[in-house]
């Protein structure tokens, strides 16, 4: 082979050009993995926060009227966050009270969790700490100090960010008396509701 032969077969190429579309490719493929990653993680923790149950305070909203609502963090152990997410756990006969200028759930009961190793397994009605701004904290001591209010939870659920939060009501106990004339109210109105609606099928008035 001739030198001038051997020159004909050489395609030329420049070497800013090929290391640029190299590199250029490269980034493409990093960016494609990057996002292939990150997209499953935040579709699975969205699952997890509407999949776990919303656990209601029933007696709450009967025994009290609330006057105010607030979020509050809490600080939970890896079982019980699970054992929340399965829906094991009752507000029933719990309540919040201040220790020392921080805030804690008493009585709220979270089922154990079964799958749990033996020494990391939690006690089902252990005082629990809520987590709050400092200046949060301090309005709602002055409430309940102040004007005799008292601070109970009505729910317990997994915000978006899957988070457990328990919500909070500052309200005043409702009397025997005023309970009964709220049944008896409800009672009517329900009624009024059905008749209403019988009227209305029957075409008459």
């Amino acid at each position: 082979m001739t030198k001038g032969q051997g020159a004909k077969n050489i395609v030329s190429v420049p070497k800013g050009a090929k290391a640029a579309k190299v590199a250029a490719k490269g980034t493409v493929k990093k960016i494609t993995a990057k996002k292939s990653a990150v997209k499953p993680s935040k579709a699975k923790k969205r699952g997890k926060a509407q999949a776990a149950p919303r656990l209601e305070n029933r007696k709450a909203r009967h025994r009290f009227r609330i006057e105010k609502e607030l979020e509050a963090g809490m600080c939970l152990t890896g079982s019980e966050v699970k054992s929340l997410r399965s829906g094991q756990a009752s507000l029933s006969d719990s309540f919040a009270f201040f220790k020392e200028g921080e805030l804690f759930l008493m009585n709220c009961h979270i089922g154990a969790y079964a799958q749990a190793v033996k020494g990391y397994r939690h006690t089902p009605k252990r005082l629990r700490k809520l987590l709050l701004h400092k200046r949060e904290i301090k309005k709602l001591i002055g409430a309940v100090q102040r004007d005799g209010m008292t601070l109970v939870p009505l729910a317990v659920f997994f915000n978006a960010r899957g988070f457990a939060k328990v919500m909070l009501g500052l309200g005043k106990g409702i009397a025997k008396a005023d309970r009964r004339a709220d049944i008896a109210e409800r009672d009517w109105r329900r009624r009024k509701t059905r008749l209403t609606r019988r009227t209305l099928s029957r075409g008459e008035g």
